[in-house]
């Protein structure tokens, strides 16, 4: 796929404005089904309640965006609208249908999603994982094209190493993105749930459990038996053939390099 930015798009498919030859039909509810690439899991329970309020006094003015399937109509935008028409009682909404392929349905939905910038941490991070594969951007490149730093896609990123469990006490609050972000740079799932339950329960701020992080990385590195001498002859017989430095721990093999560059040599030479 070529690279586009995000901006492209939008101006491409000009999602919401009626194209020539177009018309808004009736679409009966029980035909419309929801999209698998949609980044946003969570609705707000409040602000949907609010939108069906609208509906019902006002109803729908802009409509939704479908696409055609053997089992109805999947939504390409506007599953919001959707929803809170279920909730009011309504039989059909006015649509218009358009066969977008699937990566254009995709980008579709992550790219409004990202505009709306209310999506939470988690589908966020899924949104910017989605994009790099779709856009093959690096991190730096789509930081530049969201206008946002490198350190925070990476760091959002991060937040997908995770485990379930620390996720949910995110999206419930119960932890903040702060929390979340020290917390996914441990190696141990094991370690994260039970650093994520500590600040829960001893209300623990964001410098208090970097300073315990910290601690236990130390205790952790003491503990830890010296490296044996086949492992660092690997090491160096590494640094020596490919040229780049090496770090071997149990069931893990780390290159290092210092820029984009380095990485599509190193990869180079793993595809051979």
């Amino acid at each position: 796929m070529n690279k586009r930015s995000l901006k492209d798009i939008l101006r491409e498919d000009k999602v919401e404005k009626i194209q020539e030859g177009e018309k808004i039909e009736a679409i009966l509810l029980t035909k419309i089904f929801p999209n698998p690439f949609q980044p946003r899991k969570y609705f707000d329970l409040e602000k949907l309640t609010e939108l069906a309020n609208s509906i019902k006094e006002n109803g729908i003015f802009q409509p939704i965006i479908l696409k055609p399937s053997k089992n109805g109509f999947m939504i390409v935008s506007g599953e919001r609208r959707v929803r809170a028409a279920e909730m009011v009682g309504l039989k059909t909404v006015p649509a218009i249908i358009r066969d977008y392929n699937k990566d254009k349905v995709q980008e579709i939905s992550l790219v409004e999603n990202l505009q709306r910038e209310d999506l939470n941490a988690i589908e966020e991070a899924e949104a910017f994982k989605h994009l790099i594969r779709s856009l093959a951007l690096t991190h730096e490149q789509l930081a530049e094209k969201i206008g946002k730093s490198r350190s925070y896609v990476t760091n959002c990123l991060g937040l997908l190493n995770l485990p379930d469990e620390v996720q949910m006490l995110l999206l419930s609050k119960n932890i903040t993105q702060g929390h979340a972000r020290v917390i996914s740079k441990l190696d141990d799932p094991r370690k994260m749930k039970q650093l994520a339950l500590k600040v829960v329960e001893d209300n623990l701020s964001v410098r208090q459990l970097e300073a315990l992080a910290t601690r236990e990385k130390k205790a952790r590195q003491q503990r830890k038996p010296p490296k044996s001498p086949q492992l660092l002859d690997y090491e160096k017989q590494i640094k020596v053939h490919l040229g780049y430095k090496a770090r071997i721990t149990t069931n893990k093999l780390t290159l290092h390099f210092d820029k984009e560059e380095t990485l599509e040599e190193i990869m180079a030479l793993l595809l051979k």
